[in-house]
Protein backbone atom coordinates (compact mmCIF):
# COMPACT_ATOMS: atom_id res chain seq x y z
CA UNK A 1 0.00 0.00 0.00
CA UNK A 2 1.60 3.07 -1.03
CA UNK A 3 -0.66 6.09 0.19
CA UNK A 4 -0.08 9.84 0.60
CA UNK A 5 -1.37 10.30 4.44
CA UNK A 6 -2.61 13.59 3.84
CA UNK A 7 -5.05 12.62 1.82
CA UNK A 8 -6.07 9.63 3.41
CA UNK A 9 -8.69 10.70 6.54
CA UNK A 10 -10.42 12.93 4.50
CA UNK A 11 -13.46 10.29 3.35
CA UNK A 12 -16.31 9.68 5.38
CA UNK A 13 -16.09 6.91 7.52
CA UNK A 14 -18.97 4.94 8.55
CA UNK A 15 -20.25 2.19 10.78
CA UNK A 16 -21.90 -0.83 9.93
CA UNK A 17 -22.63 -4.33 11.37
CA UNK A 18 -19.54 -5.92 11.11
CA UNK A 19 -17.42 -2.98 12.77
CA UNK A 20 -14.98 -4.22 14.98
CA UNK A 21 -14.99 -2.25 18.62
CA UNK A 22 -11.40 -1.78 20.20
CA UNK A 23 -11.01 0.92 22.96
CA UNK A 24 -8.63 2.74 25.94
CA UNK A 25 -9.34 2.67 29.28
CA UNK A 26 -8.12 5.01 31.96
CA UNK A 27 -8.40 7.76 34.67
CA UNK A 28 -8.03 10.03 32.90
CA UNK A 29 -7.99 9.67 29.24
CA UNK A 30 -8.04 12.87 27.43
CA UNK A 31 -4.66 13.62 27.17
CA UNK A 32 -3.79 10.15 25.26
CA UNK A 33 -1.93 10.08 21.75
CA UNK A 34 -3.47 6.46 21.14
CA UNK A 35 -7.12 7.21 20.90
CA UNK A 36 -6.01 9.88 18.10
CA UNK A 37 -3.53 7.84 16.57
CA UNK A 38 -5.38 4.59 16.05
CA UNK A 39 -8.67 5.49 14.22
CA UNK A 40 -6.14 7.00 11.46
CA UNK A 41 -3.74 3.44 11.70
CA UNK A 42 -7.28 1.75 10.88
CA UNK A 43 -8.47 4.34 7.97
CA UNK A 44 -4.94 4.04 6.75
CA UNK A 45 -5.21 -0.15 6.42
CA UNK A 46 -8.77 0.19 5.16
CA UNK A 47 -9.67 -1.69 8.39
CA UNK A 48 -13.29 -1.49 9.57
CA UNK A 49 -12.80 -1.10 13.13
CA UNK A 50 -13.15 1.93 15.89
CA UNK A 51 -11.19 3.21 18.66
CA UNK A 52 -13.19 4.34 21.75
CA UNK A 53 -11.80 6.65 24.41
CA UNK A 54 -13.28 5.25 28.33
CA UNK A 55 -12.61 7.88 30.83
CA UNK A 56 -13.27 6.02 34.36
CA UNK A 57 -11.92 4.95 37.83
CA UNK A 58 -11.66 1.47 39.21
CA UNK A 59 -15.21 0.98 39.53
CA UNK A 60 -15.38 0.87 35.54
CA UNK A 61 -12.57 -1.79 34.78
CA UNK A 62 -14.52 -4.69 36.08
CA UNK A 63 -17.74 -3.34 34.74
CA UNK A 64 -16.13 -2.96 31.17
CA UNK A 65 -14.43 -6.10 30.99
CA UNK A 66 -17.32 -8.27 32.04
CA UNK A 67 -18.93 -6.75 28.85
CA UNK A 68 -16.11 -7.50 26.68
CA UNK A 69 -16.00 -10.94 27.47
CA UNK A 70 -19.82 -11.00 26.80
CA UNK A 71 -20.19 -8.97 23.69
CA UNK A 72 -18.61 -10.52 20.30
CA UNK A 73 -17.89 -7.64 17.88
CA UNK A 74 -15.64 -6.02 20.63
CA UNK A 75 -12.32 -7.09 19.84
CA UNK A 76 -10.27 -5.52 22.64
CA UNK A 77 -8.60 -2.58 25.25
CA UNK A 78 -5.70 -1.21 25.65
CA UNK A 79 -5.41 -0.36 29.42
CA UNK A 80 -3.39 2.73 30.95
CA UNK A 81 -2.94 4.39 34.11
CA UNK A 82 -4.03 3.78 36.45
CA UNK A 83 -5.94 0.26 35.74
CA UNK A 84 -2.69 -2.25 34.46
CA UNK A 85 -2.30 -3.72 37.86
CA UNK A 86 -5.65 -4.30 38.42
CA UNK A 87 -6.77 -5.26 35.30
CA UNK A 88 -4.29 -8.39 35.24
CA UNK A 89 -6.10 -9.60 38.21
CA UNK A 90 -9.19 -9.64 36.53
CA UNK A 91 -7.94 -11.68 33.19
CA UNK A 92 -9.00 -15.57 32.82
CA UNK A 93 -5.22 -16.06 31.00
CA UNK A 94 -2.21 -13.33 30.89
CA UNK A 95 1.17 -14.08 29.01
CA UNK A 96 4.59 -14.69 30.97
CA UNK A 97 5.60 -11.13 29.78
CA UNK A 98 2.89 -9.51 31.47
CA UNK A 99 3.36 -11.77 34.68
CA UNK A 100 7.01 -10.79 35.02
CA UNK A 101 5.58 -7.21 34.47
CA UNK A 102 2.69 -7.22 37.56
CA UNK A 103 0.23 -5.51 34.87
CA UNK A 104 -1.35 -6.08 31.57
CA UNK A 105 -1.88 -3.14 29.35
CA UNK A 106 -3.50 -5.23 26.06
CA UNK A 107 -6.82 -7.17 26.60
CA UNK A 108 -8.38 -9.11 24.19
CA UNK A 109 -11.28 -11.65 23.69
CA UNK A 110 -10.81 -15.55 22.55
CA UNK A 111 -13.51 -17.16 20.36
CA UNK A 112 -14.62 -18.83 24.29
CA UNK A 113 -15.30 -15.85 25.76
CA UNK A 114 -12.12 -15.68 28.14
CA UNK A 115 -10.10 -12.49 28.58
CA UNK A 116 -6.34 -12.94 27.77
CA UNK A 117 -3.63 -10.15 28.54
CA UNK A 118 -0.29 -8.99 27.69
CA UNK A 119 1.91 -5.74 28.66
CA UNK A 120 3.94 -4.69 25.54
CA UNK A 121 4.61 -1.08 27.17
CA UNK A 122 8.07 -1.94 28.80
CA UNK A 123 8.62 -3.53 24.85
CA UNK A 124 7.77 -0.70 23.24
CA UNK A 125 10.18 1.24 25.75
CA UNK A 126 12.74 -0.92 24.91
CA UNK A 127 12.63 -1.14 20.84
CA UNK A 128 12.83 2.51 20.96
CA UNK A 129 15.74 2.73 22.49
CA UNK A 130 17.43 0.19 20.43
CA UNK A 131 15.78 1.98 17.47
CA UNK A 132 18.07 4.53 18.36
CA UNK A 133 21.26 3.04 18.53
CA UNK A 134 21.45 2.38 22.19
CA UNK A 135 22.45 -1.39 22.72
CA UNK A 136 20.98 -2.76 25.96
CA UNK A 137 22.46 -6.35 25.74
CA UNK A 138 24.87 -6.83 28.09
CA UNK A 139 23.88 -2.66 29.99
CA UNK A 140 23.62 -1.29 33.05
CA UNK A 141 20.50 -0.21 33.06
CA UNK A 142 18.97 2.34 36.54
CA UNK A 143 15.48 2.33 36.38
CA UNK A 144 13.70 5.21 38.48
CA UNK A 145 9.80 4.40 39.59
CA UNK A 146 7.99 0.92 39.76
CA UNK A 147 4.10 1.98 38.97
CA UNK A 148 2.82 0.00 35.76
CA UNK A 149 4.55 1.38 33.46
CA UNK A 150 8.07 0.75 35.45
CA UNK A 151 7.72 -2.75 36.12
CA UNK A 152 6.70 -3.54 32.75
CA UNK A 153 10.03 -1.78 31.42
CA UNK A 154 11.90 -3.74 34.15
CA UNK A 155 10.65 -6.64 32.45
CA UNK A 156 11.73 -5.79 29.16
CA UNK A 157 14.87 -5.42 30.08
CA UNK A 158 15.23 -7.83 31.66
CA UNK A 159 14.20 -9.98 28.74
CA UNK A 160 16.65 -7.60 26.28
CA UNK A 161 19.51 -9.19 27.96
CA UNK A 162 20.57 -6.00 30.06
CA UNK A 163 24.29 -6.97 32.26
CA UNK A 164 22.56 -5.43 35.59
CA UNK A 165 19.43 -3.82 36.49
CA UNK A 166 19.38 -1.17 38.94
CA UNK A 167 16.07 0.19 40.60
CA UNK A 168 14.78 2.75 42.80
CA UNK A 169 11.32 3.15 44.25
CA UNK A 170 9.79 4.99 47.13
CA UNK A 171 7.12 2.72 47.91
CA UNK A 172 8.57 -0.02 49.57
CA UNK A 173 5.73 -3.00 48.57
CA UNK A 174 6.32 -1.93 44.93
CA UNK A 175 10.54 -2.73 44.80
CA UNK A 176 9.99 -5.79 46.89
CA UNK A 177 6.82 -7.11 44.65
CA UNK A 178 9.59 -6.11 41.35
CA UNK A 179 12.55 -7.93 42.52
CA UNK A 180 10.28 -10.95 43.19
CA UNK A 181 8.98 -11.03 39.83
CA UNK A 182 11.82 -10.44 38.29
CA UNK A 183 13.55 -12.81 40.12
CA UNK A 184 11.56 -15.62 39.43
CA UNK A 185 10.95 -14.97 35.69
CA UNK A 186 14.45 -13.85 34.85
CA UNK A 187 16.98 -15.26 37.24
CA UNK A 188 19.83 -14.94 35.09
CA UNK A 189 19.30 -11.14 35.39
CA UNK A 190 21.30 -9.62 38.71
CA UNK A 191 18.79 -7.04 40.04
CA UNK A 192 19.38 -4.83 43.12
CA UNK A 193 17.56 -1.79 45.15
CA UNK A 194 19.94 1.45 45.19
CA UNK A 195 18.74 4.74 46.95
CA UNK A 196 21.32 7.34 45.41
CA UNK A 197 22.27 7.50 41.70
CA UNK A 198 24.57 4.50 40.91
CA UNK A 199 28.04 4.87 39.19
CA UNK A 200 28.55 2.60 36.25
CA UNK A 201 25.60 2.92 34.14
CA UNK A 202 24.83 2.96 30.46
CA UNK A 203 20.79 4.32 30.67
CA UNK A 204 19.01 5.89 33.37
CA UNK A 205 15.14 5.84 32.73
CA UNK A 206 12.73 8.11 34.68
CA UNK A 207 9.41 6.01 34.88
CA UNK A 208 7.65 7.99 37.64
CA UNK A 209 4.95 10.89 36.50
CA UNK A 210 7.59 13.64 37.75
CA UNK A 211 7.38 15.81 34.94
CA UNK A 212 4.08 16.37 33.76
CA UNK A 213 3.42 19.22 35.48
CA UNK A 214 5.93 22.44 35.07
CA UNK A 215 6.46 22.87 38.76
CA UNK A 216 7.49 18.77 39.53
CA UNK A 217 10.68 18.19 41.00
CA UNK A 218 13.02 16.26 38.78
CA UNK A 219 13.20 12.63 39.54
CA UNK A 220 16.79 12.55 39.48
CA UNK A 221 19.68 14.96 38.88
CA UNK A 222 20.86 13.59 35.57
CA UNK A 223 24.45 15.70 35.72
CA UNK A 224 25.31 13.42 39.09
CA UNK A 225 25.92 10.95 36.20
CA UNK A 226 28.68 10.07 33.85
CA UNK A 227 28.21 12.08 30.67
CA UNK A 228 28.00 9.39 28.46
CA UNK A 229 24.44 8.07 30.26
CA UNK A 230 21.27 8.07 28.31
CA UNK A 231 18.88 10.37 30.30
CA UNK A 232 15.59 8.96 28.93
CA UNK A 233 12.07 9.78 30.70
CA UNK A 234 8.99 7.50 29.70
CA UNK A 235 6.69 11.18 29.80
CA UNK A 236 5.41 11.42 26.49
CA UNK A 237 3.66 15.05 26.83
CA UNK A 238 5.69 17.36 27.22
CA UNK A 239 7.52 15.84 24.49
CA UNK A 240 10.77 17.18 25.81
CA UNK A 241 10.16 17.06 30.23
CA UNK A 242 12.37 19.16 32.41
CA UNK A 243 14.40 16.22 33.37
CA UNK A 244 15.49 16.09 29.79
CA UNK A 245 15.76 19.67 29.15
CA UNK A 246 18.15 19.42 31.88
CA UNK A 247 20.24 16.93 30.56
CA UNK A 248 20.39 18.25 27.06
CA UNK A 249 21.60 21.33 27.95
CA UNK A 250 24.18 20.24 29.91
CA UNK A 251 25.53 18.00 26.94
CA UNK A 252 23.87 14.50 27.81
CA UNK A 253 22.31 12.15 25.54
CA UNK A 254 18.56 12.11 25.71
CA UNK A 255 15.49 9.72 25.00
CA UNK A 256 11.73 10.98 24.61
CA UNK A 257 9.31 9.29 26.00
CA UNK A 258 7.01 8.86 22.67
CA UNK A 259 9.32 6.52 21.20
CA UNK A 260 7.47 4.27 23.84
CA UNK A 261 4.17 4.32 21.91
CA UNK A 262 5.79 4.77 18.63
CA UNK A 263 7.07 1.36 19.32
CA UNK A 264 4.25 -0.63 20.55
CA UNK A 265 1.62 0.12 18.19
CA UNK A 266 3.24 -2.98 15.56
CA UNK A 267 3.12 -4.86 18.92
CA UNK A 268 -0.48 -3.63 19.55
CA UNK A 269 -1.91 -4.21 16.32
CA UNK A 270 -0.33 -7.88 16.18
CA UNK A 271 -2.01 -8.60 19.75
CA UNK A 272 -5.26 -7.94 18.12
CA UNK A 273 -4.29 -9.67 14.66
CA UNK A 274 -4.80 -6.67 13.32
CA UNK A 275 -3.39 -6.80 9.25
CA UNK A 276 -1.19 -3.31 8.89
CA UNK A 277 1.48 -5.07 7.07
CA UNK A 278 1.60 -2.90 4.30
CA UNK A 279 2.38 0.12 6.50
CA UNK A 280 5.25 1.40 7.86
CA UNK A 281 3.05 1.89 11.12
CA UNK A 282 5.92 3.60 12.96
CA UNK A 283 6.35 6.30 10.91
CA UNK A 284 2.86 6.75 10.42
CA UNK A 285 2.65 6.86 14.82
CA UNK A 286 5.41 9.43 14.63
CA UNK A 287 3.16 11.47 12.58
CA UNK A 288 0.50 11.88 14.32
CA UNK A 289 0.16 13.48 17.28
CA UNK A 290 2.59 15.90 17.20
Amino acid sequence: MNAQLPGLFTGQFSIDGATRLYGTIGDPIRQLRLTAMMPQVFAAAGINAVWLPFDGGAELLPLLLDGLGKLRNFAGLTVTTPHEAAALRLLGRATRRAEAAGSANLVRREHDGILVGDNVEGAGFVRGLEAHGYRLRGASVWVVGLGAVGGAIAAALCEAGVGRLLLTEIQRARIDATIDRLSRHHPDVPVAEVTTPPKGIHVAINATTLGLRPEDPLSFDPLVLSTDVVVADVIMSPAETPLLHHARTHGRRIHHGRHMLDHQVPLILDWFDIDAKDLDVVALARSIGR
